[in-house]
C-alpha cells in the first residue's frame, strides 16, 4: 500500500503522481529482473571486463553497440591493432567478446581498447575497468591487470551501526600533513585512528572511483568501477576498510551517480562513438553548470551498469553503503539550478526526471537486499517528498537526506548578519526543519564551506587572528568570541538534529582556511590540500580545545542517545533575550546567543523534579571562562528552573528525579 501521501496532507492533490512513480518502479523491476531479484540482475561487473576462466585463459567483454571493430591493444602488441587481438561480436548485440591464452596477461600488465565506429575510431578505457593507471610521462591513462599472487582477504566483519551515523567526511589524498598526495597507507595509519578517537561512527570517503583532475574533489568520475588509483592498490583501498572495521567504524562511499566526466578516451562520453550510449543525447545529455555528462536513466543498459556498480563496491570492497552525490542534479531536468522549490508543484511535473527516481529506488531495493544494515544517503537540496521514505510506501528509499540548508543558513548568519542581528527563532526553525516522515543528517560545515573562494565556519568568526592568536598565552577577545560562537554552533547543530551530524575533516578542531587543489594559478602547491594535524596536537594552542569539545559532545549524544530520540520539546525561544532552550530525552539545552547579556536566575520552563549539570560549552577544557560550577544541582520551582545563563554560552542539564 502507497502511504506516502497520508503522511502529509499536502500531497493529496498529486496522489497519481506518487501512484504513476510507484508503478514506474514496479514496471521497471519487472522489465529488467523478470522473475528474478534485483541483486541478481546487478552483476555487470561479474560479466563484462577482464575475467579469469576455471582453465587459466582470460575472457574480455565489453558493451559497445554503435562499434564496428574493437581491437584490445597493450604491452602486449606493442600498443598497436593485430588481428588475433580483435573481439568477436556476440549474441547479435552490442556485446563484444575476446578469449585470449593465460600466459599473454599477467599482473601488471597494461591495456586498452581502440574501438572503430562508422565515420571514426578512438582509444578507450573499458567501461569496467577495475584498475587504471596514469602514465606520469605523457598523461596518459591505462588498465592494469589486477591479479596479485595472494587474493586480499578481510579479517574483519562489518560493525553494525547502534547509533545514529555520526559521519567523519574524509578525502584520501589531502589528509596528511605533507606537501603531496597521500596514500590509503598512510590515511590508514594516520587518520582513522583519529577518527575512531575523535568519537565518530561512520567514515564517509570521497573520491573514491577514479577521476582524471584531482582537483574535482572526485566528482568527474571516468572509471566507475576502478579505485583511484593516485592514492594506492584496489587491496590497499580494502585494507584501509578492513582496518576501519577492525576499529569499529562503519565505512560509506561518496557515490556518484548524477553525471560523468566529458573525458573521451579515459571516461564513458562517446565510448562507442554515440552521444547516447550511457548519456541522453544532444543538449540533454550536457550539464552546463558542471561541464558534465548526464545519465540517460531511462535505459536498461544504464540502469544495469549503474546498479551493477553499487552492488560492486559493497560485494568487493565491504562498504557498508554510500552517500549519493548530487540527487538534486539527477532528479530534475533543470538540475535545481535557479530553483527555490517553494511550491509542492515543483516536485511534480515535467521538470521532474522519474527515470531518475526510478533509477534510485531501485539501488535502494537492491542495495537493502543485500542487508538491511546498508545505509544509503541522499544528497538532495530540493527537500523532493519522499525521498527518505520507504519504497513501499511509495518513497524514494534513502536512509536519510542531506540537511543541505543548515551549512547554507550558518553562512549567511557569519557572512550577512551582525551578531546582534540573529534570531534564535530562525536557527530553531533551520535545525529543525525536516518532513516529519524522513531523517536528515545535520551539518555545519561539510567540504564546500572548506573550499577556496569561501571560508570554513572558525575561518569566518576568527580570520586573521587565527594566524597570531590562537596560543593558549596569546589569546584575544576576537579568538574568544569565535570560539564561543563556534561552540555554540556546533552544539545546536548537532544536538537539535533530526537523524545523524556530519563533520568534515579537521572541523572538529576548527581547522583553519580553505581547501585549494594544486592547480597553474597557486604554482601547483599543495600547502592548501592537505590537513594540519599538528595544530590538533600540540598543547599550547587552541585547537585542541575545541576538539575535546566536539570529541565530549559527540559521546554525550552517544550516551542519551539524544539524535535517535525523535520527540523535541521546546521550551523557550525567545528572540529579544536570544534564548533558545529545548528538551530531548532525558536532557534540558539551553543557549543563550546573546552576545552582551548574561542572565541571573532566568527561568526555563521544565518537567517538575531535580536536574543535575553535566557539561556546558564555557568549561576551561573548551577553552571557556568557567563562570559555571560543575557538577550543581538545580530544582524546579513551580513548573520553572532558575538558572544563570552566561552570554555566549550552552549548557546541558539532566533530569535525575
Amino acid at each position: 500500500m502507497i502511504k506516502l501521501y497520508s503522511l502529509d496532507p499536502y500531497l493529496t492533490s498529486f496522489i497519481s503522481d506518487i501512484k504513476r512513480r510507484y508503478d514506474k518502479r514496479v514496471e521497471a523491476k519487472k522489465r529488467i529482473c523478470g522473475e528474478g531479484s534485483l541483486v541478481d540482475f546487478s552483476n555487470s561487473y561479474l560479466y563484462y571486463g577482464l575475467h579469469k576462466n576455471k582453465n587459466g585463459s582470460w575472457v574480455f567483454r565489453e558493451w559497445a553497440p554503435n562499434a564496428t571493430a574493437i581491437f584490445l591493444i597493450g604491452e602486449f602488441s606493442d600498443w598497436k591493432e593485430q588481428e588475433q587481438f580483435k573481439l568477436k561480436r556476440i549474441n547479435g548485440g552490442g556485446n563484444w567478446e575476446i578469449t585470449l591464452p593465460a600466459p599473454l596477461l599477467k599482473h601488471g600488465t597494461l591495456y586498452r581498447l581502440k574501438i572503430h565506429w562508422n565515420g571514426g575510431s578512438g582509444d578507450r578505457i573499458p567501461t569496467h575497468a577495475r584498475y587504471v593507471v596514469q602514465d606520469i610521462s605523457n598523461g596518459f591513462f591505462n588498465c592494469k591487470v589486477w591479479r596479485p599472487a595472494v587474493k586480499f582477504s578481510f579479517k574483519h566483519d562489518s560493525p553494525k551501526l547502534k547509533q545514529a551515523p555520526f559521519i567523519y567526511e574524509t578525502h584520501i589524498g589531502i589528509s596528511q600533513e605533507h606537501g603531496k598526495i597521500a596514500t590509503y597507507k598512510e590515511f590508514s595509519q594516520n587518520v582513522i585512528p583519529r577518527v575512531a578517537e575523535a568519537g565518530y561512527n561512520v567514515l564517509q570517503i570521497m573520491a573514491i572511483a577514479e577521476h582524471p583532475f584531482y582537483g574535482s574533489f572526485g566528482y568527474q568520475v571516468s572509471n566507475f568501477f576502478a579505485p583511484s588509483s593516485r592514492f594506492g592498490t584496489p587491496d590497499e583501498l580494502k585494507e584501509l576498510i578492513d582496518h576501519a572495521h577492525s576499529k569499529g567504524l562503519v565505512v560509506i562511499m561518496d557515490i556518484v551517480h548524477s553525471h560523468a566526466v566529458k573525458n573521451q578516451v579515459e571516461g564513458l562520453a562517446y565510448f562507442d562513438g554515440t552521444d547516447h550510449q550511457f548519456f541522453h543525447a544532444g543538449g540533454k545529455g550536457e550539464h552546463s553548470a558542471w561541464d558534465t555528462r548526464c545519465f540517460d536513466y531511462g535505459k536498461d543498459e544504464v540502469l544495469h551498469f549503474l546498479l551493477s556498480n553499487c552492488k560492486y563496491w559493497v560485494s568487493e570492497f565491504k562498504f557498508d553503503g554510500f552517500r549519493f552525490d548530487g540527487v538534486t542534479s539527477m532528479i530534475y531536468h533543470h538540475h535545481g539550478l535557479g530553483k527555490a522549490f517553494t511550491s509542492y508543484d515543483d516536485y511534480f511535473g515535467f521538470d521532474v526526471d522519474e527515470d531518475a527516481l526510478t533509477y534510485l529506488s531501485l539501488a535502494n531495493e537492491m542495495l537493502k537486499e543485500i542487508s538491511p544494515q546498508i545505509i544509503t544517503i541522499a544528497e538532495d537540496m530540493s527537500g523532493m517528498p519522499g525521498m527518505a521514505s520507504p519504497v513501499e510506501q511509495g518513497g524514494v528509499g534513502f536512509d536519510y537526506r542531506l540537511a543541505m540548508g543548515v551549512p547554507d543558513f550558518w553562512v549567511r548568519m557569519l557572512s550577512k548578519h551582525m551578531e546582534d542581528q540573529w534570531r534564535v527563532g530562525w536557527i530553531w526553525h533551520e535545525v529543525t526543519n525536516c518532513r516529519e516522515e524522513e531523517k536528515v543528517i545535520s551539518y555545519v560545515e561539510s567540504h564546500d564551506q572548506a573550499l577556496v573562494g569561501d571560508k570554513t565556519t572558525i575561518f569566518h568568526l576568527i580570520d586573521k587572528d587565527m594566524y597570531t592568536n590562537m596560543s593558549v598565552f596569546n589569546r584575544n577577545l576576537a579568538v574568544d568570541r569565535g570560539i564561543a560562537i563556534h561552540k555554540l554552533i556546533k552544539m545546536v547543530t548537532m544536538v537539535a538534529s533530526r537523524g545523524g551530524f556530519l563533520n568534515f575533516m579537521g572541523n572538529e578542531f576548527g581547522h583553519p582556511e580553505w581547501i585549494d587543489f594544486p592547480r597553474e594559478g597557486n604554482g601547483y602547491s599543495h600547502h592548501y590540500a592537505r590537513r594540519q594535524w599538528s595544530l590538533r596536537d600540540r598543547d599550547d594552542l587552541l585547537y585542541r580545545y575545541l576538539a575535546k569539545f566536539d570529541c565530549d559532545l559527540v559521546n554525550l549524544c552517544y550516551k542519551f542517545e539524544v539524535v535517535s530520540v525523535r520527540e523535541i520539546n521546546l521550551h523557550i525561544c525567545h528572540d529579544d533575550d536570544r534564548v533558545l532552550a529545548f528538551a530531548r530525552g532525558k536532557l534540558l539545552f539551553i543557549f543563550n546567543f546573546h552576545s552582551e547579556r548574561s542572565y541571573d536566575g532566568y527561568r526555563v520552563p521544565a518537567v517538575s523534579g531535580k536536574y543535575t549539570h553535566l557539561m556546558d560549552s564555557d568549561m576551561p577544557e573548551y577553552a571557556g571562562q568557567s563562570r559555571l560550577a560543575r557538577n550543581q544541582e538545580y530544582f524546579t520551582t513551580d513548573g520553572h528552573l532558575n538558572l544563570y545563563l552566561p552570554t555566549r554560552t550552552a549548557i546541558v542539564i539532566e533530569k535525575v528525579d
